[in-house]
């Protein structure tokens, strides 16, 4: 097997000198290094329902279903995935640390050995990395991950969010937002300052290019009050004086949550937002308390400041939030989503031991099915997992006072 090492530093070092067009050629040339005939770059669609093949001359794929192919599985499992008939092919995750970009099929002689998993990890790795580096320079990647036109306010709030996913030792953000293609109103962002990781989660109320540039202000008002070191309280006071001042006659429910990732000290502001649920072991265990103030751009109708919420988290718990387009989906009899069958879902998923970027994944494809694939709101879902290494170190400090040497 060739040189992985010296693979990885001539993709880093050929990279700046191409465009986003010329990713999947450098590529390609870069295949030998590893005794490989070809490597081909497949990204997740929007709907994260295709992987789309990244092409450059003289190749020829098609796009593969996620649900229903060796390479879906790659996506979904994380795993990298050999077909026993087809033993000179591997499909491996792409992955920037944990956000789900695709996979990459790698074609070798040596593909069904087991040895060839830790130099195709590190390639894929890198190519990752090189994807999101040179994709802002151009519009192919854009271009293939969009299975039809994206209107203009979905651009504005795509163009808004964080990754998907955020991943440390002991911290997971996972979110999802469909309509992928005519979004609005729903936004959220997150932020690890520290050992506080603060996350926002809104729906503004509308349609269209009003809604979305209502979400654009919620979330920029978010990231400056945090930037200026804001506590809860003061951030949600100031959002909502922004909604206030720019637009007076509109307002969004939100979800503000502060998490200290030392003790797991959960604090949360509930402006008149859908309750979050509190997650554990393997099941929901109960719904996080309802509306602690009202939604911002209408603080000015109550003379009481904002209420924080605080709840002591168990090592592995989970807080999932969503916004009510995924509950108040109806089928096509008219029934809703609701929260008992959100819960029975998110309550399967976790038995199942699923990644949580894909049960996200899972629960979103089941509401667009639910409700035919004809959305009458933007449907967001987020997790927020708790799962550290070790047990704080502060005991320790007073075992050492009472010990001694």
């Amino acid at each position: 097997m060739g040189d992985v090492g010296e693979v990885v530093r001539w993709l880093q070092l050929n990279a700046p000198r191409g465009g986003p067009d010329e990713v999947s050629q450098l590529v390609a040339r870069a295949a030998p290094g590893i005794d490989a005939s070809e490597i081909v770059i497949y990204l997740a669609d929007y709907t994260q329902t295709l992987l789309v093949p990244l092409l450059g001359a003289g190749l020829d794929r098609d796009q593969l279903p996620i649900e229903t192919t060796l390479a879906g599985r790659a996506f979904t499992t994380l795993d990298i995935q050999r077909a026993p008939d087809n033993p000179d092919r591997v499909w491996v995750p792409l992955l920037l640390g944990c956000e789900r970009m695709g996979v990459l099929e790698i074609v070798s002689p040596a593909a069904a050995d087991q040895a060839m998993d830790g130099p195709a990890w590190e390639v894929a790795v890198n190519i990752a990395q090189i994807l999101v580096n040179r994709r802002l320079y151009g519009d192919v990647i854009e271009r293939m991950r969009r299975r039809m036109p994206m209107q203009v306010a979905a651009e504005i709030v795509w163009g808004l969010l964080p990754p998907l996913t955020f991943a440390t030792d002991d911290l997971v953000v996972t979110a999802i937002l469909e309509p992928c293609y005519d979004v609005g109103g729903d936004i959220f962002d997150y932020a690890l300052n520290g050992d506080v990781l603060s996350v926002g989660l809104f729906d503004t109320c509308g349609h269209g290019i009003k809604a979305s540039t209502l979400a654009s202000l919620v979330v920029s008002a978010y990231r400056n009050a945090r930037r200026c070191g804001l506590d809860l309280v003061d951030t949600a006071i100031s959002i909502d004086r922004w909604v206030r001042s720019e637009h007076p006659n509109f307002f969004a429910t939100g979800l503000l949550i502060e998490l200290d990732r030392r003790t797991g000290r959960l604090s949360m502001i509930n402006a008149g937002h859908p309750g979050a649920m509190l997650l554990r072991d393997g099941k929901a265990v109960r719904e996080l308390p309802g509306p602690t103030v009202l939604p911002l751009g209408l603080g000015h109708l109550s003379p009481r400041r904002p209420r924080v919420h605080e709840e002591n988290l168990h090592p592995g718990d989970r807080i999932l939030a969503y916004t009510d387009g995924i509950t108040d989906a109806r089928s096509a009899e008219g029934e809703q989503f609701g929260l008992d069958r959100l819960v029975d879902f998110v309550n399967r998923a976790l038995n199942d031991g699923l990644p949580s970027p894909e049960t996200m994944r899972r629960l979103v494809r089941a509401v667009v099915g639910y409700q035919d694939a004809q959305l009458d709101d933007d449907a967001t879902a987020l997790f927020v997992e708790w799962q550290p290494p070790h047990l704080p170190l502060a005991h320790l400090r007073d075992l050492a006072a009472t010990t001694g040497p």
